[in-house]
């Protein structure tokens, strides 16, 4: 949403950003000067709906444009109480069948969506799999889904990733030329499957494989234990949360996504836009939309320990690295275009 928000064309639109809770708001030097913020302040989404009620109704915007399941079904459920000719699109996050796995109550966020979605006027999907799925499985009127990437700025990544690292891990020898250096990034939960990762590490019993993960979250204590009991805890750095994880991406001899499941995961086109090859779980969602195409990168014939471990040890480890052309089909400027021809 930042990187729409810091190219959207300014002449066609005066763009406001309401936000449920700006704390730990790690993105928001991110936004341009010339947005709004809008800062509801509330702990959950829930009790910030009345003031979402109360904002739409003040401002009467021509667009309301929401992102994630919980808010898009939260609006799509109020839409009667919300002004008329408002259009309302969302912008859904992951496969929803694999709902069963991120929220607890999943008959119930079937039902929502099958009941609420077709409310939208449109709803946008990352993937060619997240749509086919809420069409075929939620009722989703195929004339209101729209495919669109993320997008990925790749100038900006490059820059990035040109600079030092906020950190120097003593655990991460980049220069060592007997070492494989892995990355993995994103929230310590059980969609990201890190645990996979781990169990991969210890299966392809190698001392050169060294892992540095990228990220925090309630799992945290629990994969570290993991680690330990798998013999494999001296190969991996838990390096927390980086403000600027570029650096480690360009450095890494490859990048390596372990997701459950997935929506179109930005971490991956980040990775591939510094030049790193990626080794990824065939995630439902747009994991292999992405890398099916792409010499060079991996995809695992599982979701699995097993799976992944296979696959890293087939990976050539050459230290090559890649084109920037292979993200280029997710270029900041033309996803945005895709965006304003929706929003308009």
């Amino acid at each position: 949403m930042v990187t729409l928000l810091s190219h959207l064309d300014c002449r066609k639109f005066r763009l406001v950003l309401a936000v449920v809770d700006m704390r730990d708001a790690v993105f928001a030097k991110g936004v341009p000067e010339d947005v709004e913020i809008v800062d509801l302040n509330c702990s959950r989404v829930r009790y910030a709906m009345p003031k979402i009620i109360r904002l739409i109704w003040s401002r009467k915007p021509e667009v309301v444009f929401s992102t994630l399941g919980h808010l898009n079904l939260g609006i799509a459920i109020l839409r009667p109480l919300l002004p008329n000719g408002v259009r309302y699109i969302s912008r859904e996050s992951i496969v929803v069948s694999m709902l069963p796995m991120a929220y607890s109550v999943p008959f119930w966020w079937g039902w929502a969506y099958r009941h609420f979605y077709r409310r939208f006027d449109k709803v946008i999907c990352q993937s060619q799999d997240m749509r086919n799925d809420l069409i075929k499985n939620f009722g989703l009127p195929a004339e209101k889904a729209v495919v669109i990437n993320n997008p990925v700025d790749i100038e900006g990544i490059r820059h990035s990733a040109s600079k030092l690292a906020t950190k120097n891990f003593s655990d991460t020898d980049y220069d060592d030329v007997n070492t494989i250096n892995l990355i993995a990034a994103g929230r310590l939960t059980k969609q990201k499957g890190f645990d996979l990762l781990i169990e991969a590490i210890a299966l392809c019993n190698n001392s050169r494989l060294k892992l540095t993960l990228l990220g925090e979250g309630p799992l945290r204590n629990e994969l570290q234990l993991l680690a330990e009991k798998k013999g494999v805890s001296r190969q991996i750095c838990f390096a927390g949360f980086q403000n600027n994880p570029y650096p480690f991406f360009a450095q890494a001899d490859a990048f390596v996504l372990s997701s459950r499941f997935e929506g179109f995961p930005n971490v991956v086109l980040e990775a591939l836009a510094c030049g790193t090859p990626v080794i990824a779980t065939p995630a439902p969602g747009g994991v292999k939309e992405i890398l099916e195409r792409i010499d060079g990168c991996a995809l695992a014939e599982s979701v699995s320990a097993e799976g992944l471990a296979n696959a890293i040890k087939a990976f050539s480890f050459d230290k090559r690295k890649l084109s920037v052309d292979v993200v280029e089909p997710y270029n900041v400027e033309f996803i945005t275009q895709c965006y304003e021809q929706v929003l308009l």
